[in-house]
């Protein structure tokens, strides 16, 4: 399996409950909006302590992958940026992409979350490239292509069509309102 990028890694290995909630607090404090904190637990109840702990203080639960005795436990700290109105104004929503794919259409989906959030599930063949690498991997699309971008609420992915317009490219569409609610195909690490 390959490694998921982290920013940040916190190791919480022999603590019992409620500990590895209280170190895992204390580091999401000191991230920044978007970035990717690995939590390394031993505890087989801070799967489910973690996630709930992410849900109700409004960051989001990635995954968890198991290595042996050690569960690695991924979460992004929510940032600012997500809550700022949507202004690229060519919008796909989700029936429209999902056709196109269904039909084999010559489309690429480029998701723009970071690669912890796509390696626990994206949507099958997306190009994955972070908003914060768009600039230097630009050289990596084809200004002909019909390009789908899409993050987790629609926010980030607002951003790359700005970028990518601004850049020449003119087939690009924001899918709205992302992946918190596809319910297309999906794949992940564990497939």
């Amino acid at each position: 399996m390959k490694a998921i990028d982290s920013d940040v890694m916190l190791d919480a290995k022999g603590l019992a409950c409620p500990m590895p909630i209280v170190r895992t607090k204390k580091a999401m404090k000191d991230l920044e909006g978007g970035q990717v904190l690995e939590v390394e637990a031993t505890d087989k109840g801070s799967k489910a302590d973690i996630k709930a702990w992410a849900e109700s203080a409004g960051h989001q639960y990635l995954g968890t992958v198991e290595e042996g005795d050690v569960l690695k436990h991924y979460l992004r700290k929510s940032s600012e940026e997500e809550k700022a109105e949507l202004s690229y104004p060519h919008v796909a929503d989700h029936p429209q992409l999902e056709e196109k794919l269904q039909a084999g259409e010559s489309v690429v989906v480029l998701d723009v979350r970071e690669s912890a959030e796509y390696a626990f599930r994206h949507i099958p063949n997306a190009l994955s490239i972070p908003l914060g690498d768009l600039d230097e991997r630009l050289g990596e699309l084809n200004q002909q292509d019909e390009i789908y971008v899409i993050c987790r609420t629609g926010s980030r992915s607002d951003l790359a069509c700005q970028k990518l317009a601004a850049s020449g490219f003119e087939r690009v569409f924001n899918v709205v309102p992302g992946m918190t609610e596809w319910n297309g195909a999906t794949a992940s690490i564990h497939d």
